[in-house]
């Protein structure tokens, strides 16, 4: 639609862009990580000790 008014294409632009970054960090920042205490638990309760 080329004669729709630039000031028109401009503020879609910007709207589209502040909701592509908002979008992203909001995806960034809920990911929640494990902690450390956890996995190195697992892995003191998975050892094996072998008597051969």
């Amino acid at each position: 639609m080329p004669q729709m008014a630039p000031m028109n294409w401009l503020m879609l632009f910007f709207m589209f862009t502040m909701i592509f970054m908002m979008f992203n960090s909001l995806n960034y920042f809920s990911f929640l990580y494990k902690s450390n205490k956890f996995i190195n638990n697992l892995k003191l309760k998975t050892k094996f000790s072998w008597k051969w």
